[in-house]
């Protein structure tokens, strides 16, 4: 009978779900729209105390991927109870003394990228002296244990490289152009490398001003001019790969833009044909472990990896993946 009575009442609540939403077209799109804004607020899932963690990047402005690593960790950081503070920096110095101010700050985590860790590695020293648990994350696994940091939340660049190279061979390319957009950059020297470890063709690189768009198409065109026998380019972040689309056309070239990292205008090119395909590494995942990691260790002690980097790639995606992930993208978490 207790069983009866219970899917009574779920058939009654059921029931009385439907008829309100038939009754008012206009009552259900606002129903729908406060869920839509009760989930963009969140609650915190836990009752431990509102720790401060703070992620440092070596963004610049402007960079889709960093966008989706954000909400990854936002997302984290409101369901953990976390006050959540981002800064970035492309210059490594300048992103050293951001780490330096959160330690000033005596926030209770960090989050950091070494994407130049020589350039870092005192300043992620001063805030383990000052009994902050640091998480690296996205570059610098290398380096990240070494470092003293709790673990390493991303890919292994070398891995994700030699998995391009192995799509390049399945694609039958000879030649390719690895375009560098960021010098001194680790993990974008071990991605080229790792490419050029597995493919069995030729491998080039070319090393272009990143925060200027106008020069990164104009150094690919010319590269594609003066060699027609590229057949691949291979962009180490997403939005590089229009750019390098607009290079191809520019120089009348029918080389493969193929590129690192997914966003919703990849997801759509890939989609439409004009990428060949993309390496995800899911930057969501990146921001949103990194977060709950550092809770995890404050509220339990819990390290994962077992001193490995925790790996969130590489996925290899083409346009038969690209359609369901469109969604994903669009909403900036994939």
């Amino acid at each position: 009978m207790a069983r009866f009575r219970i899917w009574a009442v779920i058939a009654l609540t059921g029931a009385l779900s439907v008829s309100l939403g038939a009754c008012s077209s206009t009552g259900g799109k606002r129903a729908e729209d406060a869920r839509k804004a009760a989930a963009a607020q969140g609650r915190a899932a836990v009752n431990t105390p509102r720790w401060t963690f703070a992620m440092i990047t070596h963004s610049g402005d402007g960079d889709t991927f960093w966008d989706i690593v954000q909400s990854g960790a936002k997302q984290a950081a409101v369901k953990d109870n976390i006050n959540f503070l981002y800064s970035h920096d492309d210059e490594a110095q300048q992103q050293a003394q951001l780490v330096d101010a959160a330690v000033d700050k005596k926030v209770d985590g960090i989050i950091v990228t070494l994407a130049k860790p020589d350039a870092m590695k005192a300043a992620v020293a001063r805030a383990e002296k000052a009994g902050i648990p640091v998480i690296t994350v996205n570059s610098g696994s290398a380096e990240s244990k070494a470092f003293g940091a709790l673990t390493h939340i991303g890919q292994d660049e070398t891995i994700a490289g030699e998995a391009v190279g192995d799509e390049l061979n399945e694609r039958g390319k000879k030649k390719a152009l690895c375009v560098l957009h960021e010098q001194g950059n680790v993990g974008h020297e071990q991605r080229c490398d790792g490419i050029a470890k597995t493919f069995h063709g030729t491998l080039q690189k070319l090393y272009v001003n990143g925060t200027n768009m106008p020069d990164v198409q104009s150094a690919v065109e010319a590269r594609l001019q003066a060699d027609g026998s590229v057949d691949s380019v291979v962009t180490l972040g997403a939005p590089y790969a229009d750019t390098a689309v607009k290079a191809k056309a520019d120089a009348g070239s029918k080389a493969e833009i193929d590129t690192f990292d997914l966003n919703a205008k990849v997801a759509a090119s890939l989609k439409g044909g004009t990428l060949g395909f993309a390496v995800d590494q899911q930057p969501y995942l990146q921001g949103y472990e990194a977060v709950d990691l550092l809770w995890a260790y404050k509220y339990n002690g819990d390290v994962l990896g077992g001193g490995k980097p925790v790996l969130t790639g590489p996925q290899i995606i083409t346009k038969d993946q690209a359609s369901a992930l469109a969604a994903y993208t669009e909403r900036g978490t994939r």
